[in-house]
Parts: structure tokens; sequence; C-alpha cells
């Protein structure tokens, strides 16, 4: 797997992190929860960087979005017993599907 992927890939999880600590932080009320939401961010967008200089920043920013929003609403659903009905699901599925084509298929990015 190139590099950048693995940047991406890392910078998505940081993003996840600190989507998930804003929820517990309540809407920044709770210390620790907060202040994991900013380093986790800080790392999400410096490793974002890296991934930036092999590829273009739209595609960067629509796997990295689309990939944090999948894998938030999946710890929604785990951690805060938050529900999705089938519309919902088949909308991430289709942002799924979106990610997979810019991936096999785009010439934008070096794979």
């Amino acid at each position: 797997m190139p590099v950048h992927y693995i940047y991406l890939i890392l910078a998505v999880i940081a993003e996840t992190i600190g989507t998930s600590a804003l929820q517990a932080s309540q809407q920044f009320t709770k210390f620790w929860p907060s202040a994991l939401v900013v380093v986790a961010y800080a790392i999400s967008f410096y490793l974002l960087g890296f991934a930036l200089k092999y590829m273009p920043v739209g595609l960067v920013y629509a796997i990295w979005s689309g990939l944090g929003i999948v894998m938030i609403a999946i710890i929604g659903f785990v951690v805060f017993g938050q529900r999705l009905d089938l519309p919902a699901v088949f909308g991430l599925g289709l942002i799924i599907v979106g990610i997979l084509i810019i991936h096999l298929f785009s010439k934008a990015t070096t794979h």
C-alpha cells in the first residue's frame, strides 16, 4: 500500500477519534474529551498534509470525510446507541461505493 494511503487512513482514524470525543465532551463541558478533540484533529490535519503531497485536495478530502462519516455512523450506533434507518444505511453504502470508484478507477492519484 502506498505511503500516502497510510497517512490518509491514519488521518481518518484520528478524525474519527476526535469526532467521537466531541460527542463525549458534551458540548465542550468535559475537559479530557475536549482536549482529545483538539489533539486528534491536529494529528488528523497534520497527516492530511502528507497525503496532499501525493494526491489532489479534492480526492483527499472526499476520502477523508467519506470514510469519517461511515466510521462515525458505526461508532454512533455501537457506542452511543444511535440508530440508523434504511435510507441512512443506503446513503452510507453509496459513500463507500463512491470511495471505491475513486480508488479503483481514478487516474488523478497514484495507486
